[in-house]
């Protein structure tokens, strides 16, 4: 029987309507995300995303908002789990977020993480690497950018 695989999302905005994305090469691959991660052992969802975001980011926030989860079967990129993800939506002022201005090479092939600002308004669904991640900016760019 497949385990679950419990993961944590947040969809960090600031104040200029950009969102965060991270860039990763894991496992061989090279891949762009929303930040977060897995939940761990006798930990909550809520939980695991403030203790990733202050690992990932040395992000500390008090609060978050709800804002999805898969109700449909999903298998993990990287194993044979049942992955099951929950996105959270976090404001921040830009500079709460140190990461370098400078540009860096999409894809990259070393083991690192990396993280970028990008204009809401400009991001496209294959900018993400994962089906529920893009699914998760469709319905966010539906509910909070203006009709044009």
């Amino acid at each position: 029987m497949a385990r679950f695989n419990l993961r944590v999302y947040a969809l960090i905005t600031n104040e200029f309507n950009e969102i965060l994305i991270a860039d990763e090469y894991r496992h061989g691959q090279f891949f762009s995300k929303f930040p977060g991660g897995g939940v761990e052992a006798n930990e909550g969802i809520k939980e695991g995303l403030f203790r990733e975001l202050k690992e990932e980011l040395q992000l500390e926030i008090a609060t978050a908002d709800f804002f999805y989860f898969n109700e449909f079967y999903q298998a993990s990129a990287f194993d044979d789990s049942h992955l099951v993800a929950f996105y959270y939506r976090v404001s921040v002022d830009k500079n709460e977020i140190a990461i370098s201005n400078s540009m860096y090479q999409i894809p990259f092939f070393i083991e690192q993480e990396k993280q970028r600002w990008i204009d809401l308004n400009h991001l496209q669904t294959t900018d993400l690497t994962f089906p529920i991640d893009q699914l998760v900016l469709e319905k966010l760019q539906k509910e909070y950018l203006p009709l044009e």
